[in-house]
């Protein structure tokens, strides 16, 4: 769908230069959701995996994060190899409501309720970030939480249009429940992409 060098807005990594690309395609459709128009992957045009390396190794980046739409439609191993070649460290940002296909270095699952995630997946996150729409969502956190490895990163993110809601619900859940951290959209209050 899209591709461009920009900061890591939310999640373990935020503050940090990334290169993102974007596919196109998802059939999770959560409501919710700021990238509607990544659903249609036939709305996008195809490119080749190199031209999608070369473009990112061309950025400077070093980090080169692989996001949607729904990016664990695709088997990734091609793509994810290629920027490896490039020295790029490789991320995917998943629901993983379908399998993860590729070498990343680091993965980030955030479960969705309109698909649940494939259970056999969790244990390759490194990061699980749950986005907080409302007050049920905490134990919707916990039971993926039970399903990720003890290393693994737990975040509670504020839903962007009911954060000024939610957030203070979340930050009494963290300062209550400390295997959890708050993840902010940073780029949407920098007003970068």
């Amino acid at each position: 769908m899209e591709q461009f060098y920009t900061i890591q807005g939310e999640g373990h990594y935020a503050g940090t230069a990334a290169y993102f690309i974007r596919l196109g395609g998802c059939d999770v459709g959560c409501v919710w959701c700021d990238v509607k128009e990544s659903w249609k992957a036939e709305a996008h045009p195809q490119m080749k995996v190199s031209e999608l390396a070369r473009n990112a190794a061309d950025s400077s980046a070093s980090c080169c994060v692989i996001t949607g739409g729904e990016p664990a439609m695709y088997d990734l191993t091609h793509l994810t190899i290629a920027l490896k070649e490039q020295g790029l460290r490789v991320h995917i940002e998943t629901s993983a409501a379908h399998a993860i296909k590729g070498h990343f270095d680091w993965v980030c699952i955030s479960p969705k309720k309109f698909k649940f995630p494939l259970e056999t997946e969790m244990k390759k996150a490194n990061e699980l970030k749950i986005i907080v729409f409302n007050k049920s969502d905490f134990d919707w956190a916990e039971l993926w939480a039970k399903q990720v490895g003890a290393e693994c990163f737990c975040l509670l993110q504020p839903e962007w249009d009911r954060r000024d809601e939610v957030t203070p619900l979340i930050v009494e859940y963290v300062k209550a429940n400390h295997r959890w951290k708050i993840s902010l959209q940073t780029h949407k209050y920098l007003g970068v992409p």
